[in-house]
Formats: structure tokens, C-alpha cells, sequence
């Protein structure tokens, strides 16, 4: 991946791998990307079974996210925790206020 590459990766993921007290990530860019990139599609696939969950089973969006995040390890998708913590937030922020 080139400097000028166009592809915008949150500071709020990159910061997944920048150890405490370090400023660099430990990470190549287009590793990063390439994680990024899994990390945004599964957020944005699990939003309508959010949404579904949350009209169907009349619960709350909390609720809704708890269940998800349980189900996340054993999507065969070998996300670290940092990950499915930031899919879980990105998800909270498509899914918006629902409650």
C-alpha cells in the first residue's frame, strides 16, 4: 500500500496497535487496512440482525449488543479483544439510539 493510498483507517482502530506508552503501531499499514477492512464489514453485516434482534425480541440496544459480543468468538474470524471491541462500538454507533 502507497503513502498516498486513499484508504482512511480511524485513529480509534490504528490505535488498537499502538502499545501503552509507545506512538507507533506495531503493525505494518496495510496490515492495519487489511484488519480494518474485516473489522468495518462485520459491523456493517451485523447491523440488520441487530435491528431485527432488537424489533423481534422487543429488547434493548444494550441488550441486543451483549448478545452479539457473545456470539463474536466463535465467528471463526480470530478477532483479538481490541477488535471486537471496536466492532461492538462501531456497531452501538450505526445501530444509534434505540432505546
Amino acid at each position: 500500500m502507497s503513502d498516498d493510498s486513499q484508504i482512511y483507517v480511524p485513529p480509534s482502530f490504528v490505535a488498537l496497535f499502538i502499545p501503552a506508552g509507545r506512538i507507533k503501531p506495531t503493525a505494518s499499514r496495510e496490515h492495519i487496512a487489511e484488519r480494518h477492512d474485516l473489522c468495518e464489514d462485520l459491523a456493517q453485516m451485523l447491523l440488520e440482525t441487530a435491528q431485527t434482534q432488537r424489533w423481534s425480541l422487543g429488547i434493548t440496544t444494550d441488550d441486543t449488543l451483549e448478545r452479539i459480543a457473545r456470539g463474536l468468538p466463535s465467528s471463526g474470524l480470530d478477532l483479538s479483544d481490541a477488535e471486537t471491541g471496536w466492532v461492538m462500538t462501531r456497531l452501538a454507533e450505526l445501530l444509534g439510539p434505540g432505546d
